[in-house]
C-alpha cells in the first residue's frame, strides 16, 4: 500500500488526504499512461531540491473555500522556467492546479501546467499588467497522449537547437547572446530568448534560424535578471532567487537605495547572481528613509558647556546617534538618542548650551586611562629570557670544543719537543705558532703553576 492510498500526504506529513482526492489521484492514472515533470528543469527546484517544484509558484490559499473556481473560468497555466499565460476554461473542465492541459497557441495548440485557479487569478492578470481580452486565449482539453508524445519530441530538440543557432547568430557577427529556446508543445513555433547590450537587427538571423528549422521563429530579449531568473540559483542569503520564485515585475535599482541603508558601495557585494544590483536592495529602503527623518542633520554642531560634539555615526533603525569632540576622528565617543539630540539642538538655538550629552544632565565622571600592567609583574618576561640563556650557556659548556681537542693533540707534540730541545718555552712558542695562536686555559693554568714553583726555589725568569 502507498503512502496515497493511506491517506498520507508525501510533501507535508502532518496533513492527511480526504478520500475523494485519492480516488481522483487513481483514477487520473488510470486514464493517463504517461509522465511529466512539472517543474523546472534547471536551477533549485530541477527534481524538487528547492522548497517548491515550480518558479515563480504562488500559493492558492483560497483552494479549500467552497465556490472558489465557480467564481471565474479563468486559469494560470505555466510552462517553461517562468513563462506564464492566463485562459478561459470555456469547457468547464474540472481543472486543479498541477494538471496539464493543451492551450490556444497561434499556430497549433501549446501544452502547460496548470497552477492557479479561482479568484486569486484576477489579481494575477492586474499584476501582469494584461488589460486587452484579446491576450487571454482558451484551454482546448487536459492533454492526451497523442499531445505529450509531440511534446516530448519537441522538448528534445531544444538544446541542440540553442547551440546551432548560437553559431549561426556567431556567423552573422551579431553581438547577442542567445540563452534559451523554448518549443512550442505541438512543435511548429520556436522562443528564442537572447541578450543583448544594444539594438540588433536580426532579419537576416530569422531566416536562417526558419530554413535552418522549419518552424516560426519569435525573438525575445530579456535582461539579465529574467535569464537569471530563468536559470535560478542561491543568493548570498542562502535562500533561492527571488527573480525565480515569486518576483515577476522588476523595478530599477540604484545606489541611492544603499547610501539610505548606509551600506558600503562595494560593488562585489551589491551586486547579484545577473550582475546587476540586487533587487532586494529596494525592499527595506523605504522604511529607511522613514526612520531617516527622524535623525539629526550630520552638518549640525551639538554644543555643551564642556565641549563641540560632532556627529559620528548614526544607527537609523534604533534612532541612536553617536558624536565625536573631533571632527574627523573618533574621540570621546558618546552615544545619545535622536530625541535628545533635537533637544540640545533646540537649546543651542535659544542660546542655551546644556552640562552634557547624557539625558540627566550631570558631569559624566573624567574618564581616566586604564593601565593594563598595574597588576602584573613586567619582570616575568625577563625571567623567563634569564633562564633560557643560562640553559642555553650550560649546554654549550657541556659540549666539546673542537678547538680544545685539537690543542690537546698539539700538548703531546710539545712535551715530546720539550725533551729534545731541552726547554719548555721553546716548545711552547712553537705550539702556539701552529695552534691559531690561542693558548689553551688548561695550559695556562699549569705554567701558572711552575712558574709559582720556580720562584719558590729561588729561579728567576730571563
Amino acid at each position: 500500500m502507498t503512502a496515497t492510498e493511506t491517506g498520507l500526504n508525501i510533501n507535508n506529513p502532518h496533513q492527511t488526504v480526504s478520500h475523494e482526492a485519492v480516488c481522483r489521484d487513481k483514477k487520473n492514472k488510470n486514464n493517463m499512461d504517461f509522465k511529466i515533470w512539472n517543474g523546472t528543469d534547471r536551477g533549485l527546484g530541477n527534481g524538487a531540491c528547492g522548497r517548491q517544484d515550480k518558479q515563480l509558484n504562488t500559493y492558492d490559499w483560497l483552494s479549500d473555500v467552497p465556490g472558489n473556481t465557480d467564481t471565474t473560468d479563468l486559469v494560470e497555466v505555466q510552462f517553461k522556467n517562468t513563462r506564464k499565460g492566463y485562459y478561459h476554461n470555456v469547457n468547464n473542465l474540472e481543472l486543479k492546479k498541477g494538471d496539464i492541459v493543451a492551450v490556444e497557441a497561434n499556430p497549433g495548440h501549446d501544452i502547460g501546467v496548470v497552477t492557479l485557479t479561482g479568484q486569486l487569478v484576477k489579481l494575477q492578470i492586474k499584476k501582469a499588467g494584461l488589460k486587452s481580452p484579446d491576450d487571454i486565449k482558451r484551454i482546448y482539453r487536459i492533454a492526451k497522449q497523442v499531445d505529450m508524445t509531440k511534446y516530448h519530441e519537441a522538448k528534445a530538440r531544444e538544446h541542440q537547437t540553442m547551440i546551432e543557432s548560437r553559431q549561426i547568430a556567431k556567423g552573422l557577427g551579431l553581438q547577442m547572446k542567445i540563452g534559451d529556446v523554448e518549443y512550442q508543445g505541438d512543435g511548429n513555433k520556436a522562443i528564442f530568448y537572447y541578450i543583448a547590450d544594444e539594438r540588433v537587427d536580426f532579419r537576416q538571423l530569422i531566416k536562417d534560424l526558419a530554413a535552418a528549422f522549419h518552424v516560426r521563429i519569435e525573438m525575445k530579449q530579456i535582461g539579465a535578471r529574467q535569464e537569471a531568473g530563468r536559470i535560478g540559483g542561491t543568493g548570498p542569503c542562502g535562500r533561492e532567487l527571488c527573480c525565480a520564485t515569486w518576483m515577476k515585475n522588476f523595478s530599477s535599482v540604484s545606489t541611492t537605495a544603499a547610501r539610505h541603508q548606509d551600506i558600503s558601495l562595494n560593488p562585489t557585494k551589491l551586486a547579484g547572481m545577473c550582475a546587476k544590483l540586487k533587487c532586494c536592495l529596494n525592499y527595506e529602503v523605504d522604511n529607511y528613509i522613514e526612520a531617516g527623518r527622524k535623525l539629526p542633520g550630520k552638518d549640525i554642531i551639538l554644543q555643551t558647556l564642556d565641549n563641540d560634539y560632532y556627529l559620528f555615526k548614526s544607527d537609523i533603525l534604533s534612532g541612536q546617534v553617536t558624536y565625536s569632540t573631533a571632527k574627523n576622528m573618533a574621540a570621546n565617543l558618546e552615544t545619545i538618542s535622536a530625541e535628545r539630540a533635537h533637544e540640545i539642538i533646540a537649546m543651542n538655538r535659544q542660546g542655551e548650551k546644556p552640562l552634557t550629552l547624557t539625558e540627566d544632565g550631570k558631569a559624566q565622571a573624567e574618564k581616566k586611562p586604564i593601565d593594563l600592567l598595574a597588576d602584573a609583574d613586567i619582570s616575568r618576561f625577563d625571567k623567563s629570557k634569564r633562564q633560557k640563556k643560562n640553559n642555553k650557556n650550560r649546554q654549550n659548556n657541556n659540549r666539546p670544543r673542537p678547538q680544545q681537542a685539537r690543542n690537546d693533540g698539539n700538548g703531546a707534540m710539545e712535551n715530546g719537543g720539550q725533551h729534545n730541545n731541552g726547554g719548555q718555552h721553546n716548545g711552547n712558542n712553537a705550539n702556539y705558532q701552529g695552534g691559531n695562536n690561542r693558548r689553551p686555559r688548561g695550559r695556562r693554568n699549569n705554567d701558572n703553576r711552575n712558574r709559582g714553583e720556580r720562584q719558590s726555589n729561588g729561579e728567576t725568569k730571563e
